[in-house]
């Protein structure tokens, strides 16, 4: 069975996770981490548009300090279209797909595309949904946003989650995507537990929750914004919101730096 799941982390940690039972399983792991819940998704996944929009996310990277994780991390997209085609080849050959997903914007917009692009194919099709949380034994509740956050060793408890779908749920997805498309915002987010496409500046309420008129590393303001606001939104998003409102004038640059993210920023 391939294993299809939609950001780097996770897809790493499931790869460990089968390498465990078998390493030949650990192949049929495949990582789609297109983030179809930014930007044109009228335009295919594969398509110049959105390999240039990855390649920009992760040429912005700030926090890494290794050249050389950086220089493969900006071919990410080139690696998801050579991905995608692995799948494709897979279907071919009758293997039955499991998808991981969850409520983060990036994973239920990947599996509403997924959806849509194997809609019409007779394999077996399963998915698994991330619950929203996990009662320890001790009472302790543990809450997930994203596959990302869940340890290779814990994957194999959510099987009995697993449920198959049946061409009219792969028909229900697939119409929700296309719903997506039409809409062709440039942002999707979760809102009452519906992804739905929103405007740019959705999640700018969130900065200006946080910053002051006291001068502030970016990468403490956009690390704080994370720490508090858990919701499948990646640092390089604010980052990049941050960028345009500097740019409008609304965000003032105190003390500039070559890494950007160690600049002073403040409320201007």
């Amino acid at each position: 069975m391939v294993e299809v799941l939609f950001g780097e982390s996770e897809a790493g940690s499931m790869k460990i996770a089968k390498s465990k039972h078998n390493s030949e399983d650990a192949d049929k792991v495949i990582c789609l981490g297109f983030m179809m819940d930014i930007g044109d998704i009228k335009q295919s996944a594969d398509s110049l548009y959105r390999r240039n929009m990855i390649h920009s996310i992760f040429a912005q990277d700030q926090w890494s300090e290794d050249e050389e994780f950086n220089k493969e991390g900006r071919k990410a997209g080139d690696v998801y279209c050579r991905e995608l085609k692995r799948l494709q080849r897979y279907v071919e050959e009758g293997e039955a797909v499991r998808i991981w997903y969850s409520n983060a914007p990036y994973s239920i917009c990947g599996f509403y595309h997924l959806c849509s692009l194997l809609q019409h194919c007779e394999n077996k099709i399963c998915a698994v949904k991330l619950p929203e949380y996990e009662l320890r034994q001790d009472s302790t509740v543990i809450l997930y946003n994203h596959w990302g956050e869940v340890l290779p060793e814990v994957f194999e408890q959510y099987l009995p989650h697993e449920k198959k779908l049946c061409k009219t749920e792969l028909n229900m997805y697939t119409w929700r995507w296309e719903e997506l498309q039409k809409d062709n915002s440039p942002l999707r987010a979760v809102v009452n537990g519906r992804i739905l496409g929103v405007p740019e500046d959705f999640y700018d309420f969130l900065i200006w929750k946080r910053i002051t008129k006291e001068p502030e590393k970016e990468a403490c303001l956009i690390g704080d914004i994370l720490g508090n606001n858990q919701i499948g939104v990646g640092d390089w998003w604010y980052a990049r919101r941050i960028d345009q409102l500097i740019a409008r004038g609304k965000i003032r640059v105190v003390e500039d730096s070559e890494k950007k993210y160690a600049r002073l920023i403040c409320q201007a």
